[in-house]
């Protein structure tokens, strides 16, 4: 599951990931969220997410103990939101210049499954400073999850430039996580 930058769509992170999908046998999924500003909770997920999933699923055989997110940007914080409400379901989350804001922090103790979590930011990122993003990591260490951080030197917001070597690392971090369980899913009302 590929979730697009603000002011993007799901064809900008497919391009850059269909060269490692046919090498590799990855089935990818790159939905557009609701609004081009971003991701929003309940309107792009999790729902709309395991719905998308489900839909799949049922057309091709897909591994549905390995499936993963990778969020760039506004997609790389609903990507670590999704793995927090969403824990015994997605196996992992990688993001590329993603945080969780400080309002998210007591989501952290819902998770079931202290997901794996791997992020990637660049030093000169000026969207995501390093500071908001070591936070974020430190905020899930506390809270006994075990996120891997990545970062790039020099490089800034701009995934694009750096896509080939970053989905190879994340495919590295990615492809040996499996669920330990069937896939579990948990539906919200959300007052409704």
């Amino acid at each position: 599951m590929l979730l697009h930058g603000s002011g993007r769509d799901g064809k900008s992170l497919l391009d850059p990931w269909t060269p490692l999908a046919k090498k590799e046998g990855i089935v990818l999924v790159a939905p557009d969220a609701m609004t081009p500003q971003g991701w929003r909770v309940p309107e792009d997920g999790p729902e709309f997410l395991y719905d998308l999933v489900e839909l799949i699923a049922n057309q091709i055989d897909v591994d549905r103990q390995r499936v993963y997110i990778f969020g760039h940007s506004a997609g790389a914080g609903h990507g670590l939101v999704m793995a927090l409400l969403e824990s015994e379901y997605f196996a992992a989350v990688a993001v590329h210049a993603g945080m969780l804001p400080e309002s998210s922090y007591p989501m952290i103790d819902r998770a079931a499954r202290k997901t794996p979590i791997a992020m990637w930011i660049g030093t000169d990122d000026a969207l995501f400073p390093l500071p908001v993003v070591r936070a974020t990591r430190d905020a899930l260490k506390a809270h006994g999850f075990h996120p891997q951080l990545t970062e790039l030197a020099a490089h800034t917001h701009n995934y694009y430039i750096r896509a080939g070597a970053i989905n190879q690392e994340v495919w590295k971090f990615l492809q040996p996580i499996a669920l330990p369980n069937e896939p579990k899913y948990e539906r919200y009302s959300y007052g409704r």
